[in-house]
């Protein structure tokens, strides 16, 4: 018997649903992730893209505030008896100017160490090995080199090298030169008027017990009382571990708020900050090159554009009303923290605010993300606001930030010979109605960076 396969081959008209992203869609998305920095540089690569757009001139109002601005007194400047003619401000006056004014950036390290090492009376030889052991500090300043290997490359005596090393050691910043944290705070302790020995033998022989808060343990080793170990301690934490790093190149991060919030008469109000974007506005020439233009390709090219600017256009808006309705929810949600303190923030949710609003928790997610606020008690990111929280004993439930900040209130007050363990601290919650572990209330303190009570005892 032998089997028949049939194949058929056929066209069959079936309905389905899809969820399809279009462009104009995923620019919308993006734009309302954006933050005002972001948004700016973006609606700045549209132009450049878009023939269509073009960026709004200043209105009649805004040119008639720019006229009002003070001009330069140059009668003052020309009877101004300062080198460069330049007036001095009231702060400046009695001042002068230094080169510091007009330097174009900050001296790196190694550029502060080697403006030092050129100053020294030194043979080449010494001259070659001293930069080349700059070369080898790193950004903390510590020497990251052996001797041995500058030995072996200059062909010289590790007494030479160790000259030349001592020298670097005594330039600013203190420290700088050390090859491991034990020299480098030694070296800053040698430097001071009058070195305390207790704190030199502690960092000699007891830094990690240090760290640990062994007061008792370095006290009985040093044959010294628990109150010179902790006063010794004090002189060590004026000391720069990282003796390098404020020469370090980060340049600052500049925050613009996304949202403004103003109290005005007991009401909070909400302004949507977007004085750092450009002003957008379609070139009207292509309009009117649409009306009497008969070319196809460049009708749909134009048309093509037009609609591309508008969508573009829509969607700023678009953005500035989800994040005033975002905003305005949030400020409404949390009042009592803006009128009393951290202690009052409210436990909140995404979802709580989509809710709200009636749109969906990612639109709340996009319209937070890397946003600022700025209120009457600081600025916070958007999703500062966000909090999570603990359910009370009352059904009620408290923020965490605002445990946090119940918890360093109880530590400053607490008597530093007998400071409260992470348990009282519970206790003392619960009493408040806040059921919280000594888990927990560790992982806070924790978070906070504040060490344990064995750590922060003071002996009388």
């Amino acid at each position: 018997m032998i089997a028949v396969l049939r194949m058929e081959y056929g066209l069959k008209l079936e309905q389905s649903q899809k969820l399809i992203i279009t462009p104009e869609l995923k620019q919308a998305i993006n734009i309302l992730q954006f933050s005002s920095l972001e948004l700016s540089e973006y609606l700045q690569q549209q132009v450049t893209e878009n023939p269509v757009l073009e960026l709004k001139e200043l209105d009649e109002k805004e040119n008639i505030d720019k006229m009002l601005e003070p001009e330069i007194d140059w009668k003052e400047v020309f009877n101004d008896k300062s080198d460069l003619g330049i007036p001095y401000t009231p702060e400046e006056k009695g001042t002068g100017y230094s080169m510091e004014h007009f330097l174009s950036q900050a001296p790196t390290l190694l550029e502060h160490l080697s403006l030092q090492l050129n100053l020294l009376p030194l043979t080449s030889k010494e001259r070659k090995i001293g930069t080349y052991l700059l070369g080898n500090i790193d950004p903390n300043g510590y020497l990251r080199v052996e001797l041995s290997e500058v030995c072996e490359k200059f062909d010289c005596s590790k007494v030479e090298v160790e000259n030349v090393l001592t020298k670097i050691q005594s330039f600013d910043p203190p420290g700088v030169g050390a090859r491991n944290l034990t020299e480098c705070l030694l070296l800053q302790l040698r430097g001071q008027t009058s070195p305390d020995p207790i704190a030199e033998d502690i960092i000699r022989k007891h830094l990690l017990d240090l760290a640990e808060g062994k007061w008792q343990k370095i006290a009985q080793s040093l044959e010294i009382t628990p109150q010179e170990v902790q006063k010794a301690a004090q002189v060590i934490k004026t000391l720069d571990p990282k003796p390098g790093s404020r020469f370090a190149s980060d340049k600052p991060r500049y925050i613009v708020p996304d949202i403004v919030v103003e109290e005005i008469e007991g009401e909070y109000i909400v302004l949507v900050n977007d004085s750092a974007l450009p002003r957008l506005t379609i070139n009207p020439l292509y309009e009117a090159i649409l009306k009497n233009q008969n070319d196809q390709a460049t009708v749909k090219f134009i048309e093509q554009k037009l609609n591309s600017a508008l969508w573009l256009l829509k969607s700023i808006e678009q953005r500035r009303l989800t994040l005033y309705r975002v905003a305005k929810c949030i400020v409404d949600c949390q009042r009592s923290f803006l009128e009393k303190g951290i202690r009052y923030l409210r436990p909140l949710n995404l979802r709580q605010v989509a809710d709200t609003l009636g749109i969906h928790e990612s639109t709340v997610s996009r319209a937070t993300a890397n946003k600022y606020m700025q209120t009457p008690r600081g600025i916070f990111e958007l999703k500062f606001f966000f909090a999570t929280g603990i359910e009370n004993k009352n059904g009620t439930t408290t923020s965490v930030e605002s445990i946090k900040a119940i918890i360093r209130e109880l530590l400053a007050a607490e008597d530093p010979t007998a400071p409260l363990s992470d348990q009282k601290i519970s206790e003392i919650l619960g009493s408040k109605g806040i059921n919280i572990s000594r888990r927990t209330v560790a992982k806070y303190r924790g978070e906070m960076a504040i060490p344990t009570a064995a750590k922060r005892k003071r002996f009388k």
